[in-house]
């Protein structure tokens, strides 16, 4: 090819382009539809075996359980903007697309302490189903805690545990059959008091040591414990480790790691962040912390048929 002369513009030049020999030639129209096709595939997929880790736990290596978990304070759907709009908090929970999630401040606070989160909304518009731990017939959780699992998991036990507290707050359980195995799963919103937060994170690890049914367990929420190590953080680390997710509120600038993923020796953690998504940052005042666990090596699993 010649080169360029003076005052010549590109534009004008003319370029041709041979196709190899045996490379089929796919028309713009046609490309669109193998693109959208391809999409239908991937969401129907999705629909069938729940998100990208829950396909990964269907084809898992040596058994291991695999599943992703999050944990969201959803501050009632009321976004730094001031605006109440459950649809935006759905739009965060799909971005994360995360196999369980525990959310804080899930009802309103007064009145009925309806659900934020419409049960029509959740089965018109979502993959999750909510664990049934409303006292009340519109609620949706205990003192705004509240569970959301798969929609082809199956919930096998749940129960509200009630914590020592100067104002109202609890925390919830939940036994999940999910990726071929059971985990038991706690959501908690502890005390803005440091005394009363280390009384709460004792009577729920003293709930789980009691119980006769061990298996691989997840705690997550808001601990609104600003230390890094210190009070109910070193309380709830001698028996559970701590995924580092990194700083979640505020949602607009975050400084604080006030929301936490901890888990049992039995799990791994493989991977965790904070969603920082431009949705999740007028959606609530917290960002949703997330992580990808996986059954230690060797470790127990528990199957769901043995139940």
């Amino acid at each position: 090819m010649s080169a360029l002369s003076p005052g010549t513009s590109i534009l004008r030049q003319t370029f041709v382009f041979i196709r190899p020999a045996g490379l089929t030639r796919i028309r713009p129209n046609a490309a669109l539809h193998l693109m959208r096709d391809k999409s239908a595939k991937v969401h129907r997929l999705r629909q069938i075996a729940g998100s990208a880790a829950t396909q990964a736990a269907l084809a898992r290596c040596g058994g291991a359980m695999i599943l992703k978990v999050a944990s969201y304070n959803i501050r009632k759907a009321i976004g730094s903007d001031r605006r109440r709009s459950p649809e935006r908090v759905l739009q965060v929970l799909r971005e994360v697309d995360a196999d369980i999630v525990a959310l804080q401040e899930a009802d309103r606070r007064f009145g009925q302490r309806a659900a934020v989160l419409t049960p029509h909304l959740l089965e018109e518009h979502s993959d999750w189903q909510s664990v049934g731990l409303g006292m009340r017939a519109t609620s949706m959780g205990w003192h705004g805690n509240a569970i959301l699992v798969r929609k082809s998991a199956r919930i096998l036990d749940c129960e509200q545990l009630h914590l020592p507290a100067l104002e109202p707050r609890g925390a919830v359980m939940a036994d999940v059959a999910i990726a071929n195995a059971t985990v038991r799963i706690i959501g908690m919103h502890l005390d803005l008091s440091g005394l009363w937060r280390r009384r709460q994170a004792a009577a729920i690890l003293a709930h789980v040591g009691a119980s006769g049914d061990a298996m691989p367990t997840v705690m997550m929420g808001d601990l609104n414990e600003w230390s890094r190590a210190a009070g109910c953080l070193r309380d709830f680390g001698a028996s559970f480790r701590f995924a580092d997710t990194g700083p979640s509120f505020h949602a607009r600038r975050p400084i604080a790691r006030l929301d936490r993923i901890m888990v049992s020796p039995e799990l791994r953690i493989d991977a965790c962040g904070v969603h920082q998504s431009p949705a999740a940052r007028v959606a609530s005042d917290h960002l949703p912390i997330w992580a990808n666990l996986a059954t230690q090596e060797g470790a127990s699993v528990r199957r769901p048929s043995e139940d």
